[in-house]
Parts: structure tokens; C-alpha cells; sequence
């Protein structure tokens, strides 16, 4: 663990009035805070979790929602601890001020000492079972218990069957946390029947997403040489649950209708995959279309991509496909990004998918149904009026989503549970009566 820096910044976040406010994101609207003024205390978050350079989607999203607040409110009043897989080591921005060694348990315990001992008031938390070290990340518990500051976890992963270990963990990270953020209505009703959280707890905020324009695929193909292309796209990390082949197994069909289509996988093999097997599931799929004889019509970007070259590379997609294999995948970034822009998108009906391509925005198919992709794209790709419809409804579902909306709503969840915890435990009240306390007047407009 290398030595962090104590000092952290505590320059005051300030919230601008803006013209328009965020859409509530919940069954029931509540009102805008639109102003976070300057106080004798400001508020002053810590963000704990993974982070870039770091290659895993928590850390790209702990990255993006660090940097939409730091764009709204100001970098003053940010901080991150981050947590290291094992043996690995990270150059970090100078925003992360502490680091926490996955599997050493100790850390969690000197990472919550830093915290109370910093001029912090207030952590978020990004939880997923496999970031953390114990059985199903339960070393993270150490860092809750011992932390005398109110917590907003953010829930990436909500397990309808969780096992005993997985339970547990949960209970506890939900008994810890003053306020629990989902990014699905479905995850939020998960945590209500399956671990008994009271819904006044829970606030549903989308995935972040970047304010992308819309515009036509064939911008982007003549600089990634795909130019006359009709062009299927997947990224994100390599891992043999994304179900990757399925959609290889489709593609000889949708070529016997549409001939000059392509299917480009972009994105690194998982980091913890590669330890364990290397680039064996690569291989696979390399292997799988040779034998389809489709090997020159499946195109591989074999790495990390940066933010320029996957607003290129999702720019380029005629239609967008997540051909994953489990149902109980509660978040999926890569899916909310094809949407934000604007992509024809064909998914199977993994939870995060349902929910967001309901009313049009979208194609479900069944789990591991090549036959179905194929139908799906050809279709899509037979009607370029249905494929556009499709294309718009998806975008303007999704400027609700863009990571500056996604900030103001983290900023009214980091206020209800900062009012929260300055009145006496037994007191604390729901949301509504937390936006009538007078330090939530304050928060707003």
C-alpha cells in the first residue's frame, strides 16, 4: 500500500441553480435541491472503490461519477480511497488519497481510521462482492463498522438468490449505509422483498452516461476501416459469461441476408480472467470463427479502449448487441452507453436490459439463441425506418442518464443522508420529512 496523502482538500462543493432540474429518479417524484450554499461545514465526499487506471467497470465508473461531480460542483470537496486487486500497483490521480489492499484486512481498518480522522463528511460507497477480499467481500464490513461517518452505497450487483455468505454481506452493508442507490427499479424491488429494506431508503439513479450527439454510423466507419460496413458491435472486458458466441453463431446467417456486416468485439480480457487462464476465452471465440468460416467478418480490438476511441468505436455500431448468459445481471454500463447513444440495440433480457429497453428502446431475444439474434439483426437491418424509430427512442430515453443529471441526483442523496444523521437515530425520518428539515432547506432552491 503506498503512503497516502492526509491532507484532504476541503474546499466547499457549491451547487449552481440551474435552468432545468434533473427528473426524479423513483416511484414517486421528490422535490430538487437545487442549491447546495456554502456552510460552516461543507460537504465533503469521500468516495471509496475501485479506480483508473484500474481495468474494471467499477473503477471506470467510480472515474466517471468522480469526474461529474468534480464538473458540477467543483473538485474541492472530492476525495477516493481505492482498492487494489492483489499484487498490482496503480499511478492514481492526485484525487485518490488513500489506498486499500484488497486481500489484507487491516487496510480496511486504516482506510476507515483515515476517513474519520480526515475532514470528510460524508463516504460513498461502490460495492460489488468481487472488489472486496473475505468470502463474497465481507472484508469491507470491516471498513463499515469501524467508520463514524453517514454512508451512501452504491449496490452494483443485487442478488434475487443470494447465497449465505452473499446474504449476509449484503444485510450488513445495508444496516451500515444510511441510504442504499440502485440503478434499476428492479434491483430496488430485490432489496425490498429479498432483504427486507425499507423502501424509503432506496434511491434510484441510472447508470451515468456521456452526453453524446446522435448522428449516423458512417461518420466513425472510414477511420476504423470498417467504411460500407453494416456493422454489430460488443465491448467491454472479456469474460464467459457475456455470451460472446452466441452471437459469432448468428452471424452466418445474418451474413446470408446481409453480406457486408461485421461483428467487432472491442475491449481487454477481463484482468482477473487473464490471471486465471490467460486469453483461453479469446482464443475460443477466434477458434469458433474459423470453424463458421466467418473469421474475417468477426473483428477483435484486443484492448482497453479510451474514452475517444469507444465514443468511435460505439459510434461506428449499426446496432449494438449484449448477448449475455445469466438473467441476474442487475447494471450493465456498456449497455447504458449503446443507449445514451442512440444505438439499435438487440440484448437478451438480462434485469438491466428489461428495464431499459421496455416501450421500443430495444430487441430482447432469449439467453444463448443465436437463431434469435439473427432474426433480430436482420430485421433491424432490413428496415432502416424501423432501426432509426428504434435508434431515437433509445437516445431520448437517455438524456435522463447523462452524467451531469446522474451527479445532481448522488448530490441529493449525499444530502438527505447528511440530514439524516445529524438528528438523533431514533428520530431520523423518511425522505419526505428529511426534505423538510431545515438543514434540507438549506439544499434547496
Amino acid at each position: 500500500m503506498s503512503s497516502p496523502n492526509t491532507s484532504v482538500n476541503a474546499r466547499p462543493i457549491t451547487l449552481l441553480r440551474r435552468e432545468q432540474q434533473p427528473a426524479a429518479f423513483g416511484s414517486e417524484p421528490v422535490p430538487c435541491l437545487q442549491r447546495l450554499q456554502r456552510r460552516t461545514h461543507p460537504l465533503r465526499v469521500a468516495v471509496v472503490g475501485n479506480h483508473l487506471p484500474r481495468q474494471c467497470g467499477i473503477a471506470t465508473f467510480t472515474t466517471d461519477l468522480c469526474d461529474a461531480i468534480t464538473a458540477e460542483y467543483g473538485p474541492g470537496g472530492l476525495s477516493v480511497v481505492a482498492v487494489n486487486d492483489p499484487q498490482s500497483s496503480y499511478t492514481y490521480p492526485s484525487r485518490v488519497r488513500f489506498e486499500i489492499a484488497e486481500d489484507g484486512i487491516s487496510s480496511y481498518r486504516e482506510a476507515a481510521s483515515f476517513l474519520n480522522a480526515g475532514n470528510v463528511d460524508l463516504v460513498c460507497l461502490q460495492h460489488e462482492y468481487g472488489i472486496f477480499g473475505g468470502f463474497a467481500g465481507s472484508h469491507v464490513l470491516e471498513l463499515l463498522r469501524r467508520l463514524n461517518l453517514p454512508v451512501v452505497t452504491t449496490l452494483h450487483t443485487v442478488l434475487r438468490q443470494p447465497d449465505e455468505h452473499q446474504r449476509r454481506v449484503m444485510e450488513q452493508i445495508a444496516e451500515r449505509s444510511d441510504r442504499l442507490v440502485v440503478m434499476s427499479a428492479y434491483s430496488a424491488c430485490v432489496l425490498r422483498q429479498v432483504f427486507g429494506v425499507p423502501a424509503d431508503k432506496i434511491d434510484l439513479i441510472p447508470h451515468g452516461i456521456p452526453d453524446l450527439p446522435f448522428v449516423e454510423p458512417d461518420v466513425y466507419k472510414e477511420a476504423l476501416s470498417v467504411a460500407g460496413k453494416a456493422v454489430l458491435l460488443t465491448f467491454g472486458l472479456l469474460s464467459p459469461n457475456k455470451g460472446f458466441e452466441s452471437a459469432i453463431r448468428a452471424l452466418p446467417r445474418i451474413l446470408s441476408r446481409h453480406s457486408n456486416a461485421v461483428y467487432v468485439i472491442a475491449g481487454a480480457t477481463h484482468p482477473h480472467v487473464r490471471a486465471r487462464e490467460g486469453d483461453r476465452y479469446r482464443g475460443q471465440l477466434q477458434a469458433l470463427a474459423r470453424e463458421l468460416g466467418v473469421e474475417k467478418e468477426v473483428i477483435f480490438h484486443n484492448r482497453f479502449v479510451s474514452p475517444k476511441e469507444m465514443r468511435a468505436l460505439v459510434g461506428s455500431a449499426d446496432i449494438y448487441v449484449t448477448p449475455y448468459c445469466h438473467e441476474a445481471q442487475a447494471v450493465s454500463g456498456t449497455l447504458a452507453y449503446a443507449l445514451g447513444a442512440g444505438k439499435a440495440i438487440i440484448s437478451t433480457p438480462y434485469w438491466h436490459a428489461a428495464e431499459l429497453l421496455d416501450e421500443g428502446r430495444g430487441t430482447l431475444v432469449p439467453f444463448e439463441d443465436p437463431d434469435a439474434i439473427a432474426a433480430a439483426a436482420i430485421a433491424l437491418l432490413d428496415n432502416d425506418a424501423a432501426r432509426l424509430a428504434m435508434r431515437r427512442r433509445a437516445y431520448l430515453h437517455g438524456r435522463q442518464m447523462v452524467w451531469s443529471r446522474v451527479a445532481q441526483s448522488y448530490m441529493r442523496s449525499f444530502g438527505r443522508a447528511h440530514a439524516s444523521c445529524v438528528q438523533p437515530a431514533q428520530l431520523r425520518p423518511s425522505v419526505q420529512a428529511v426534505e423538510s428539515h431545515p438543514l434540507a432547506r438549506q439544499l434547496s432552491a
